[in-house]
């Protein structure tokens, strides 16, 4: 059994090596590395449509499973689920002025239907405030008719110059939450509500610590009085925007001559908010997560969450019982049994690859003895599972599979998040050490943009979890007003 037992390692390690140097080093070349996980691991295919992805069967797994966690949450605050059109005519994008400048330099037009050029040109949805205000001005006359609480799943288009898988491309999947309030308290009520469900979703689905604070005058969403977001550290220490809650105030309101009669009789606008986060987040569970072998997925979102191989089928007695623990775990992980002609050694590797969080092997000594080896995707830890246990065991397996995958993530972000005092520090940090720079800043735009010229970052939030760290602008010196977290991002 001994001599078996070293050959099939043999096999695994020729196997694994065979796909493994198929995928870069991430140390090597991280960007071609992410391209390298997206491709080998089927989540992606370039299309023949410049700037585009085909996404794959697995890759779009990931995608529902994201979207069946976040669209239960968004029930469970009241939220409804809505479809607008797809097109938006010029003359209604332009009665918001700050928010067509912001869009303008992204948007795709159909000019021609068929053969005729239309009366007016169709703008390709980069995004749906104009639509749903359109909307609401039809439906909203009363007090009574307040809240609407509205989401919506769908593709948009940006026309992007440069692209890259999940992270920036011209069409991409999304959802965005737009509602409609009485009064502002309410609007900026949801506003933070609905930031503080993104970064529930990242830490607890997703396994990704994210810093929760307020975008900056010039980060803001285009037409909002405050946009909120959750920023993310990915693996190479750029940050990665993951998700972003919007304040209208009532601006949109005036500009679509949205009006409701309220409770004392008066004519009055209501207060708006939007809010939304995209595929991009699956490009961010590659890289806060993944290694030199693949992907590794967080079990809420693995399309597989358990794969479960038999060890030397061709023996008697093996595959049945494979078939019969299959049967009996099914019904507590999403599980896939591989009972194809491939070598265990390759199969090992093509899961590793893949991100499945468990792998289950069963062979003829560990069915004689009753028992499973179970393996974590996340830390290679292998655990002698009795078969009447595996039932109760699996969920608190996937758990610490969870569990170590955040860990290791905030331990990452914590090591290479570091303070700058003064604009030399800040100019260091950002030129040898990547991860989030905290600095103090004054408030002045000036200050924001010179340090994204001489330094090269931009700011990322000011956190809502304020620390003075020092009392003068890492800029000018001035007084400082707040501490924000500054980096190289996506």
């Amino acid at each position: 059994m001994k001599g078996g037992k070293r050959c099939l390692q043999c096999l695994r390690n020729m196997a694994k090596d065979k796909l493994v140097k198929s995928i870069t080093s991430m140390d090597e070349d991280f960007a071609k590395w992410y391209t390298d996980v997206c491709i080998k691991s089927e989540l992606i295919d370039y299309a023949s449509v410049k700037g585009c992805m085909i996404i794959r069967p697995y890759g779009y797994a990931i995608w529902e499973n994201i979207q069946r966690e976040m669209d239960s949450r968004f029930k469970k605050t009241g939220h409804e689920n809505v479809y607008m059109p797809l097109f938006i005519p010029e003359s209604l994008l332009q009665k918001e002025k700050d928010h067509v400048e912001g869009f303008a330099p992204e948007v795709a037009w159909v000019t021609h239907g068929g053969e005729e050029k239309l009366e007016e040109r169709m703008c390709v949805r980069p995004t749906s405030e104009t639509l749903f205000c359109d909307h609401f001005k039809n439906i909203v006359h009363s007090y009574r008719d307040l809240p609407k609480l509205y989401n919506q799943w769908c593709n948009v288009v940006r026309w992007e110059k440069t692209t890259r898988p999940f992270l920036r491309s011209r069409e991409f999947l999304w959802q965005e939450g737009h509602t409609l309030h009485a009064t502002a308290e309410e609007a900026q009520a949801e506003t933070i509500q609905m930031l503080n469900i993104y970064a529930e979703f990242a830490e607890n689905v997703l396994a990704m610590p994210v810093v929760k604070g307020v975008k900056t005058a010039k980060e803001r969403f285009a037409g909002a009085e405050d946009t909120y977001t959750i920023e993310a550290l990915m693996h190479d220490g750029k940050a990665l925007q993951s998700g972003t809650s919007h304040y209208f105030g009532d601006g949109f309101a005036k500009a679509f001559d949205i009006e409701f009669t309220d409770k004392n009789n008066n004519q009055v606008h209501p207060f708006q908010t939007s809010w939304g986060t995209t595929t991009r987040l699956i490009g961010a569970l590659i890289m806060t997560h993944g290694d030199d072998s693949g992907l590794i997925l967080p079990p809420a979102v693995a399309p597989i969450q358990a794969v479960l191989i038999p060890i030397a089928s061709h023996k008697e007695g093996v595959l049945e019982k494979t078939s019969e623990v299959y049967e009996k775990i099914k019904n507590v992980c999403r599980v896939k049994m591989d009972a194809s002609e491939q070598s265990p050694g390759w199969k090992f590797a093509e899961y590793e690859m893949k991100g499945v969080p468990l792998r289950i092997e069963l062979g003829p000594k560990d069915i004689e003895n009753n028992c499973c080896v179970v393996v974590r995707r996340d830390n290679g830890e292998k655990t002698v599972v009795s078969l009447d246990e595996l039932v109760t065991k699996l969920p608190q397996l996937l758990k610490a599979v969870h569990d170590g995958l955040y860990e290791k993530a905030l331990n990452r972000r914590e090591t290479m998040t570091y303070d700058a005092h003064n604009l030399e520090e800040m100019k260091d940090i950002a030129e040898n050490k990547p991860g989030f720079i905290r600095a103090m800043w004054c408030g002045d735009r000036e200050c924001e943009d010179k340090l994204k010229e001489v330094a090269g970052v931009t700011s990322r939030c000011i956190p809502f979890e304020q620390e003075e760290i020092a009392e003068t602008c890492v800029c000018c010196g001035k007084k400082a007003k707040n501490m924000l977290y500054w980096g190289k991002a996506y």
